[in-house]
């Protein structure tokens, strides 16, 4: 599918690429893994889901989140990006309780190109994650 949009009063394509990493874990809905537009690569959230059984990591919510950077991490590799490349994260705790556990192992991760970043509490997270990142990448 194209869109379009107006620029100045012209009419430019936005071609959308889609991406499937083999190295993410299997999506749980009908979403992309990662989705490209305008030099900007939009990684949908992941979670601490080991890749190669699809089982979630047990080892409460610090292992979630060391789980889920790799997943990302491997993600961007397969796309020739890294964590270097990310311009904004999201993440998405079920309890901000969390939030001191989440940031320590989070920041292991980053270079010193420090990413924009929001953190928000939900409800609940699919399949009963403690915490859900999504990130943004620009090439």
């Amino acid at each position: 599918m194209r869109r379009t949009h107006f620029f100045f009063g012209r009419i430019a394509a936005v071609p959308k690429r889609i991406h499937a990493p083999t190295s993410a874990p299997t999506p749980v809905g009908p979403y992309a893994i990662a989705t490209e537009a305008h030099g900007f690569v939009f990684v949908s959230g992941q979670v601490g889901m080991d890749p190669a059984t699809g089982v979630m990591v047990m080892d409460g919510v610090a292992g979630q989140t060391h789980q889920l950077m790799r997943n990302l991490s491997e993600i961007l590799g397969d796309l020739s990006l890294s964590f270097d490349d990310v311009v904004k994260t999201t993440i998405f705790l079920v309890d901000m309780d969390d939030f001191s556990v989440v940031n320590e192992v989070y920041g292991q991760y980053l270079g010193a190109a420090l990413p924009a970043r929001s953190t928000v509490e939900v409800a609940a997270l699919p399949l009963g994650f403690s915490v859900e990142i999504e990130v943004i990448a620009a090439r």
